[in-house]
C-alpha cells in the first residue's frame, strides 16, 4: 500500500522505457520477490491499487507457496511495472536491489532491528529497517527517487492514512 502510494506521488518511478518512449503505467501491477527451491522468483500482484491489505497479505502468501511448489504460471511473472524485494526475510541489513528491466525502479525492504536513535536529547530504542531504492537513470532523476524513499519512509512511520485509506 505505502508503496502504490508513493507511486501515485512518483509516476516515474512507475514507468518504463520502450526504445525512445517513455510509457507512464496508469495501473499499478507490482513484482514481489519470493523465495523457491530455484531462487527468487517475481510473480505480479496486479491492480495493487484496488487491494484491501488483506488482499495483499493473502496474494503475496499465495505467491510464496505456489513458487516453493514450482507451480507459477509464466503469466504471473510477466509484465509488472514496479517490484518490491524483501530481503529481510533472510536477515538481510542492507543490499542493492538489481533493477527488472523494463521497469524503472524496485524498492528493496531489510530486517527490522532494533537500534539506537537520538530523540529529544536522549537514546532511545526504536524498531528500524533500511530501504533501498535502484532506479533507472535515464528518466528517473536524483531528487525525485529521494522524495520517493521519504514518502515510504513516512508513510511506513504512520500507518493509519494507509490503513484507513486517507
Amino acid at each position: 500500500k505505502a508503496s502504490v502510494e508513493a507511486l501515485k506521488r512518483f509516476p516515474i518511478l512507475n514507468a518504463s522505457v520502450d526504445g525512445h518512449d517513455i510509457i507512464y503505467h496508469g495501473y499499478y501491477d507490482i513484482g514481489i520477490a519470493v523465495g523457491s527451491p530455484r531462487g527468487l522468483v517475481v510473480p505480479i500482484l496486479r491492480g495493487a491499487d484496488r487491494l484491501s491489505f488483506a488482499e495483499i497479505e493473502k496474494a503475496i502468501r499465495q505467491f510464496g507457496q505456489k513458487a516453493k511448489e514450482g507451480t507459477l504460471s509464466y503469466e504471473e511473472l510477466q509484465g509488472g511495472t514496479f517490484t518490491i524485494s524483501n530481503g529481510g526475510v533472510y536477515g538481510s541489513l542492507l543490499s542493492t536491489p538489481i533493477l527488472n528491466p523494463p521497469q524503472s525502479g524496485i524498492l528493496g525492504m531489510h530486517k527490522i532491528q532494533e537500534r539506537p536513535v537520538a530523540e529529544n536529547g536522549q537514546v532511545v530504542i526504536r524498531p528500524m529497517m533500511y530501504l533501498a531504492l535502484s532506479y533507472d537513470h535515464r528518466i528517473v532523476d536524483g531528487k525525485d527517487a529521494v522524495q520517493f524513499l521519504v514518502t515510504i519512509k513516512e508513510l511506513l512511520e504512520d500507518p493509519s492514512r494507509l490503513l484507513l485509506d486517507l
